[in-house]
């Protein structure tokens, strides 16, 4: 009973803490003395999570909601050190995601909290999903989206989309995170190395062989592009384990005629990819190709290449083989 008791007071006392919370930000926000709030969540000892201390702006019209979050993000601006709003923008994004209309208003803060350095809390990544995802099963596009940020005084930029993609990625919407790359030019900001490498990682852990090709070829091709070493090992990986050695190879071609480097270890790990599968021919090919780029295979890999090619009669090749490695003195 005395527990019971006990539990029931604790209760009641952050209930009232959480009331009292919420008054301080709204009395600081009717009298625009928004530096006020850094001090009072400051001061609240984590009685910001729930509820939400932001909650009674649910009870303005949208259009000054909208206005006052606004107001409050510009005054976090001038701040320093830029983190030290962190409690008021994770207070703020949580409140806007949770809201009945989120999305544009929750990119905005979103991309004022990346910004600043802060990381949003992990439950983001699946609010943020369900609002994305919600807003385009209106038959919005990518872009219209985006740019409903410019109606509130924002414009959509790579941090808040690469945020978006990682977000939807996390929660198996790879699909939807390919359309938002492909959506954020014409929303006016082109997919960077951050945008592609984590597409490209989330379709190489799936395996999505035509996919990631797809992927790459647009970031290098369309715009200029050179994917990371770590990337592309990861791509090379992915359609090795599918065992579709020749389209590994096709896309090495493809990077090299682009002018992008290609190191070592991919040149490697195709290369074990045609011996695994007993392509033997294309291996001696391919590992001719691989010297001529500067790159000796591992020992192992050059015997079992030569011995490969002996022991199904492609005695010319293996020849061939035997002295390129020769020539380099290998």
């Amino acid at each position: 009973m005395a527990a019971a008791k006990l539990h029931v007071s604790v209760r009641s006392f952050v209930s009232s803490s959480a009331r009292m919370l919420e008054e301080s930000i709204k009395a600081a926000v009717e009298a625009k003395r928004y530096e006020q709030i850094l001090d009072i969540l400051s001061s609240s000892k984590g009685s910001h999570n729930n509820p939400n201390p932001f909650s009674f702006l649910s009870t303005f019209p949208e259009n000054a909601s909208v206005k006052i979050v606004d107001e409050i993000l510009q005054s976090f601006t001038p701040i320093r050190p830029r983190s030290r709003p962190r409690f008021a923008y994770s207070s703020l994004l949580s409140y806007s995601l949770q809201s009945s209309n989120p999305l544009p208003l929750a990119l905005a803060i979103l991309q004022r909290t990346l910004r600043s350095g802060c990381i949003p809390v992990p439950q983001t990544h699946l609010l943020l999903s369900t609002a994305w995802i919600e807003r385009r099963s209106k038959s919005r596009s990518v872009a219209s989206i985006l740019l409903e940020m410019q109606d509130i005084g924002y414009a959509p930029d790579c941090g808040t989309c690469n945020y978006l993609i990682s977000s939807l990625c996390k929660v198996d919407q790879i699909d939807e995170a390919v359309n938002v790359s492909k959506g954020m030019a014409r929303a006016g900001c082109n997919p960077d190395l951050d945008s592609y490498g984590t597409l490209i990682d989330n379709l190489s852990e799936l395996r999505m062989t035509s996919a990631i090709i797809e992927t790459l070829n647009e970031m290098v091709a369309r715009f200029g592009l050179s994917p990371r070493k770590e990337t592309l090992v990861k791509a090379l990986g992915a359609i090795r384990a599918n065992k579709e050695i020749s389209r590994a190879i096709e896309i090495i071609e493809f990077l090299t005629n682009e002018s992008v480097h290609v190191g070592f270890e991919c040149y490697q790990l195709v290369l074990e990819g045609c011996l695994e599968n007993r392509q033997f021919i294309l291996g001696g090919k391919f590992v001719i190709e691989m010297t001529k780029r500067g790159f000796i295979p591992y020992i192992r890999s050059r015997q079992k290449v030569v011995e490969g090619l002996a022991s199904i009669g492609e005695w010319e090749l293996a020849n061939a083989v035997r002295r390129r490695f020769a020539e380099l003195r290998s």
